[in-house]
């Protein structure tokens, strides 16, 4: 027997979730084949089976929480799996002795008379009483006739409603409750039943509670504030209108505003070191190289995978990794080594439809940037007031090594970088 062992996760990643078995008990399996499919939280892993043969036993379910090394189940190596043939049940023909038994047990029984049900003996009562009666909500069921003729008359109604009125605690007459077999009871759910329609419990994914534990810790450990500005989108929107045919023909790739806010970030970072930079315990590490995360948000939870060594890529290589990052993560298909070690992140809620946000940071790192919705706005320009595409940017900074100064004069950086797109291709 060959063990299905949990492989190598990749750097600090000890655990995963088995996201389901691809192969059941007693298939046959090939070399490089996918048996199961893991979920770690930073991305998803395939496990292959590193034998030809048949999948003797399954020990770790769907669901489950594995580690590194645990054994998942086990691969008979060289077997070959069973053919299961469904047996058909073969109808024996029926003697003539046993169809004139069936004929004979099919005959119909004779009729019962139907029984008459006795209808009920109705309450007699004199109009007047009865009047009397539903004047003053009297149950006339309630009273037995003094006469000797066997009708309520109104004494006997006067003296009830009198009786009624002298009791100390008078209890409410409740109506008799009839069912009402017009309408089946299964039309009508009980209280548990409705409560357990309005909610649904869903395990949390490892992606998420990693998520939700990485977030939470930098909240509790960075001193986190944002500052914001807006930038004139004008220039770089005409330059793309100008270009874009070209670049897509020449480069195969559209011509987005990601290159240019990688870009201008890089020639921000560059002039303010310490956003491009962590804490070590007690001392500061300054990165003196730009790995720039793209925040991407996939069907398991926000994923950063990571544009290396991004200052030394053209506009059209970053366009086309950034592309291939974002497929990978809707597939659910990136790697590793394709989320680790970023230096700097940026996200985009302007895609959603944000206007003003303030991102987390994404530890150890100190900055993050965040883009917003591209509006159209009046704003004063030489002393006139004009139409222009904006677009608001902020930046959370961890205020620890990051001072407000160099936070505003960074996104200033950004915004100018922006608004004059040719500089790019000196500060970028």
């Amino acid at each position: 027997m060959v063990n299905i062992v949990v492989p190598a996760l990749g750097d600090s990643v000890i655990e995963a979730t088995i996201i389901k078995w691809v192969k059941n008990e007693g298939d046959s399996v090939k070399i490089g084949e996918t048996i199961v499919e893991l979920e770690t939280e930073k991305a998803n892993f395939e496990v292959a089976a590193e034998t030809n043969g048949v999948l003797r036993s399954i020990s770790k379910k769907a669901e489950q929480d594995v580690e590194v090394g645990d054994i998942l189940g086990e691969i008979e190596a060289g077997a070959e799996a069973e053919i299961k043939e469904e047996a058909t049940e073969v109808k024996e023909p029926e003697s003539k002795e046993k169809k004139v038994k069936s004929k004979e047990t099919t005959k119909e029984e004779p009729k019962q008379p139907e029984v008459k049900k006795e209808k009920k003996s109705e309450t007699k009562i004199t109009p007047v009483a009865k009047n009397i009666a539903e004047q003053n909500d009297v149950n006339i069921s309630d009273i037995k006739p003094s006469g000797s003729t066997g009708k309520i008359v109104k004494d006997d109604i006067e003296n009830h409603i009198q009786a009624r009125s002298e009791s100390p605690n008078p209890e409410p007459e409740m109506p008799e409750l009839k069912e009402d077999k017009s309408f089946p009871s299964e039309m009508f759910p009980s209280l548990s039943e409705i409560n357990s329609n309005r909610e649904e419990r869903v395990k949390m994914s490892r992606r998420r509670r990693t998520i939700a534990r990485r977030l939470k810790e930098a909240q509790e450990t960075a001193a986190i504030l944002s500052t914001f500005n807006e930038v004139d989108m004008s220039a770089v929107m005409d330059l793309r209108k100008r270009r874009k045919e070209e670049f897509k023909e020449k480069y195969g790739v559209g011509l987005g505003f990601s290159s240019f806010f990688v870009k201008a970030t890089i020639g921000a970072l560059k002039t303010f070191p310490e956003i491009n930079a962590e804490i070590d315990g007690e001392e500061i590490v300054y990165k003196n190289y730009f790995d720039i995360g793209i925040a991407v948000g996939a069907e398991g939870g926000l994923v950063v995978p990571v544009v290396r060594e991004a200052d030394r890529k053209s506009f059209a290589e970053i366009e086309s990794k950034i592309k291939e990052l974002a497929q990978k993560a809707s597939e659910g298909s990136l790697k590793i080594d394709e989320l680790m070690g970023g230096t700097f992140t940026i996200t985009n809620g302007g895609v959603f439809g944000s206007l003003m946000s303030t991102p987390i940071i994404n530890p150890p790192q100190v900055g993050i940037l965040g883009l917003h919705k591209i509006e159209e706005r009046p704003v004063a320009i030489d002393g006139e007031v004009v139409v222009r595409p904006m677009m608001y940017t902020a930046l959370s900074y961890d205020h620890r090594i990051v001072d407000g100064k160099e936070a505003v004069q960074f996104l200033v950086k950004i915004k100018e970088l922006i608004e004059d797109p040719e500089s790019l291709l000196i500060e970028g």
